[in-house]
């Protein structure tokens, strides 16, 4: 290989590496990115979910689909979307840990943002994964529906926040309560926490969310709905 060819094939490698710091060289994108780590989602139901247009949201999903971090099924007229693979959400997790660890204005958003989450026991991951064969913990799944069904902790119960003060006689007292949602940013767990406590259960959140303890290989169930 000559000179030429040498920076002729740097020059076409690196910029197929562009393409995916195109990707995610976006906070929308960034956050669809997070939404699509839950299931598979139309662009209408995620435009509903992070506030976006109908039109930007495809914009965007395009944008990840061209870089290769998502894929598309058709039924009907409706197309769907999800992350391609893990190997995706890992990336996405190593920024975000990177991100957490260089940049402190992160910390002072959450504080600022996630005021009472510091009175919330947190539980990680692998002490979740020890004691799920335990009669004493019972987890739940404070997602939606349709995300429980995609894949869930193994042998969670699924109550979406949004029914949960009507639900809660579903739940045992007598028992410790950990509730789990998207990821260290979504707010449904401590929303649930909150509840929980105020009636009186002993209620810890999850640290991370269930993308993260997947992406462990710990143990997950999934609800078939096609």
């Amino acid at each position: 290989m000559n000179s030429d060819e040498k920076r002729e094939f740097k020059d076409r490698l690196f910029e197929q590496f562009e393409r995916v710091g195109h990707g995610l060289a976006s906070a929308r994108r960034l956050e669809l990115l997070d939404v699509l780590a839950q299931g598979e989602w139309s662009v209408e139901s995620l435009a509903r979910e992070t506030s976006m247009s109908i039109s930007n949201t495809s914009r965007h999903l395009q944008i990840l689909r061209d870089a290769g971090m998502a894929t598309t099924r058709r039924d009907g007229v409706t197309i769907y979307y999800k992350i391609a693979d893990e190997h995706v959400f890992h990336v996405w997790q190593a920024l975000r840990k990177l991100a957490e660890a260089r940049i402190g204005e992160i910390e002072r958003i959450v504080s600022s943002f996630l005021v009472d989450r510091k009175a919330f026991e947190p539980v990680g991951l692998v002490e979740l994964r020890d004691r799920l064969n335990t009669n004493g913990v019972v987890v739940l799944d404070v997602r939606s529906e349709s995300e429980y069904r995609f894949g869930h902790i193994a042998g969670a119960r699924s109550i979406p926040v949004t029914e949960l003060e009507k639900r809660l006689g579903e739940i045992p007292k007598d028992k410790e309560i950990v509730a789990y949602c998207r990821g260290p940013y979504c707010v449904f767990a401590d929303q649930a926490i909150s509840i929980l406590i105020a009636q009186g259960y002993h209620a810890s959140r999850l640290e991370l969310g269930f993308p993260d303890w997947q992406a462990l290989g710990f143990p997950v169930e999934r609800i078939e709905s096609r």
